[in-house]
């Protein structure tokens, strides 16, 4: 038997599953809060950062992560923040490329720092990258971020293709009178570039009183998008997340929906998150945290760790509620830090 039908053959044995049957196999870890923009619906700007000594170190993320692929985990996305901003990060993308059961090691960035460190990225095991895009104008770019580095994304994104970190996903949230008039504008980069387009509705995770009131719809993007032409189901391999795609007739690209607002996607949930500051967050939108940093600073062995990890998992609720922002059951602890 080779090593990967072996590591095939554990991983069905050591499926890891919540309290609603779900199967967990995907690993979100947060390894920095800090960023080099500062967009709007973020808000970092109005918190102090995490000192070095409060998150993970790259040894800490690597035996959780070893730990979680012997239970069953064999995707790992690395988020932030800016997972860029965290110094030698490609040294963090070997170490996980080299756990056994590890199938999928993918980013989220801004790619404000990404044509610097495609090539690179790619040579230490990184598959694929995300980047958030909210507008394709310059001084609009500037307003949403506060820094005037459209041309650096763009870079990134050219990189990132050439140095085949395939499929990229752009990300746009679209809020209504900010940028909800660029809909159409990212639908044609789907048409006449081959993007990979994913509309994500707004969510208020770390803004005060839980507003969204600048949420657009999918509902509301769909019928924009419409005016170029009918999107057909999109048949081919989607990825890990919850997005639902389509393409135009004859295209390369896709759009993708995300719909955590007006249709949540939990029954299908096979995620587990790791914040920035070391706690397994079962879920996004609820304030469940299973502090595991001082277990692994505190000598705990692998049956520890693993006692912790399905603590978490089987605290995974059957279903958000993000209508009840207000409600107890939440906090706002603000994206960068739980993790994008």
């Amino acid at each position: 038997m080779s090593k990967i039908q072996q590591s095939q053959e554990n991983r069905i044995k050591q499926a890891l599953y919540d309290s609603w049957h779900r199967q967990v196999n995907y690993l979100r870890i947060s390894v920095t809060d800090h960023c080099n923009l500062n967009c709007i619906y973020c808000s970092v700007s109005s918190m102090l950062p995490l000192k070095h000594e409060d998150i993970l170190s790259y040894e800490e993320i690597e035996t959780l992560v070893s730990v979680a692929a012997d239970m069953g985990i064999n995707k790992v996305r690395l988020t932030g923040g800016e997972p860029l901003m965290r110094p030698q990060f490609t040294t963090l993308v070997r170490m996980i490329a080299g756990i056994d059961g590890i199938d999928d090691i993918s980013m989220t960035s801004n790619g404000i720092l990404l044509a610097r460190y495609a090539e690179e990225l790619k040579a230490a095991g990184l598959k694929r990258v995300n980047i958030s895009l909210d507008t394709l104008q310059a001084d609009r770019f500037k307003r949403i971020t506060g820094h005037d580095r459209l041309k650096d994304v763009l870079a990134g994104i050219e990189a990132a293709d050439r140095a085949g970190l395939n499929p990229i996903k752009i990300n746009m949230v679209p809020l209504k009178g900010i940028n909800d008039d660029e809909i159409i504008d990212f639908a044609r980069k789907t048409i006449e570039e081959g993007w990979n387009v994913r509309y994500i509705e707004f969510m208020p995770i770390g803004i005060p009183n839980g507003d969204v009131s600048g949420m657009v719809t999918t509902a509301e993007i769909k019928e924009q998008i419409q005016s170029l032409g009918e999107l057909e189901p999109y048949s081919g391999l989607t990825g890990n997340g919850p997005a639902r795609y389509y393409q135009f007739p004859k295209t390369k690209g896709t759009i993708g929906f995300i719909t955590p607002m007006t249709e949540h996607f939990c029954h299908s949930c096979n995620r587990l998150r790791v914040t920035s500051d070391g706690n397994l967050r079962p879920c996004l939108l609820a304030r469940e945290e299973i502090n595991v940093k001082d277990a692994l600073r505190s000598g705990a062995d692998t049956d520890d760790l693993k006692e912790l990890i399905q603590k978490a998992v089987n605290i995974k609720r059957e279903q958000h509620n993000l209508a009840g922002r207000l409600a107890p059951d939440t906090d706002d602890r603000p994206m960068c830090q739980i993790g994008g």
